[in-house]
């Protein structure tokens, strides 16, 4: 029993074909405050880059709306129209610094994992609406963490704000009495002062954020023995049906060498352990391997031999050259030519002379 609990106990180290299966689904590593610290950055970027252009444009809108006044008709279809004009200059002005905000968006995720498309995370779960579930979500590591984290980066963001502000406190003060104008550029001043800050703080936040989330992502992918077994057997095939096939192709193979041995022009052997029969006739441009074997192989390829007449020449050294660098149906190796046309040689003296002795 208890090696049977080892065996679904989530201990081994997750495959590359599991971490690939992960991110199809949709299961990926992903740290939110990635994305914060993404948006907050490209926040940043907006105002220090485009606030001016922004301000100008909003304000030229307004100022000729308010000076021509008077002048503007507003009774049935004029307007919409107006709306509609106030609406399109208001776009275009807000339209590149949007377009930041978003890749800024697009940028934390893409930063985290590559692009995924998956309906499986749409695929309704009961688990989702289970009472259990969700107070297993709620008391959670994960939760847990969540609400620690969010502490730390309220007192963080906290102490950072507090800091910064309160060597400004006079000088906010004195805004109170101050022109419209000099308010407008000492708030962007201090604003891009605070979001500098923030931002710096949180990319430290954000990190360390990641590398929680990637390692309870790397920890949910581990796997038990069983399931190791089960992914080696569907990439790689049941050992026990491979070595049944391997038998199988064993015997065909020994079949055929038996059969092929009939044919063959000599039979050269180790007289206990080794057997290589070759095939050659006149126009071939060398002997070619049709069977060999050691041991019980080699026993019946010269037992087959002998059956059907084949000349057999005992040459040891020569046997276990041949059983060792050349392969079934393939001719010899050029080094061996002049040792195997010697011995050819000899098995066609012999039959020339059989029949002027008979």
């Amino acid at each position: 029993m208890a090696d049977d609990q080892g065996e679904f106990d989530k201990t081994e180290e997750p495959t590359q074909k599991r971490l690939d299966e992960a991110i199809k689904r949709g299961d990926v590593a992903k740290s939110q405050e990635v994305n914060t610290w993404f948006v907050i950055a490209g926040a940043a970027l907006v105002l220090m880059a485009f606030s001016g252009t922004m301000s100008r444009d909003l304000t030229a809108t307004m100022r000729g709306i308010i000076a021509n006044s008077y002048d503007i008709n507003l009774d049935g279809p004029a307007l919409p129209g107006l709306f509609q004009k106030i609406g399109s200059e208001m776009v275009a002005a807000v339209a590149i610094p949007f377009l930041v905000l978003i890749l800024a968006a697009l940028g934390g995720n893409i930063i985290q994992h590559r692009l995924v498309w998956s309906l499986e995370v749409l695929a309704p779960k009961l688990s989702r609406i289970s009472p259990a579930a969700g107070l297993g979500r709620i008391f959670s590591k994960q939760a847990l963490a969540n609400l620690a984290k969010g502490l730390v980066k309220l007192l963080l963001v906290g102490g950072v704000l507090t800091a910064l502000m309160w060597p400004e406190r006079g000088r906010l003060e004195a805004l109170t009495r101050s022109d419209p104008s000099v308010i407008i550029s000492v708030s962007q001043g201090l604003a891009l002062k605070l979001l500098g800050a923030v931002v710096a703080m949180l990319a430290f936040v954000a990190a360390a954020d990641y590398l929680f989330q990637y390692r309870q992502w790397y920890e949910r992918q581990k796997m038990s023995l069983r399931e190791v077994k089960e992914e080696f057997k569907q990439s790689e095939g049941d050992p026990a049906i491979k070595g049944k096939m391997k038998q199988v192709r064993q015997i065909r193979m020994r079949r055929r060498m038996i059969a092929a041995v009939p044919k063959a022009a000599v039979v050269i052997t180790n007289p206990t352990h080794y057997a290589i029969a070759l095939e050659y006739e006149r126009g071939m441009d060398a002997p070619i391997c049709v069977a060999k074997g050691v041991d019980a192989m080699a026993l019946k390829i010269r037992e087959v031999a002998g059956k059907h007449s084949v000349p057999i020449v005992e040459n040891p050294p020569l046997a276990r050259a041949l059983h060792a660098t050349v392969d079934i149906d393939q001719p010899i190796p050029p080094e061996h030519y002049k040792a195997v046309a010697e011995v050819i040689g000899y098995v066609m003296r012999l039959r020339r002379m059989m029949p002027a002795r008979r």
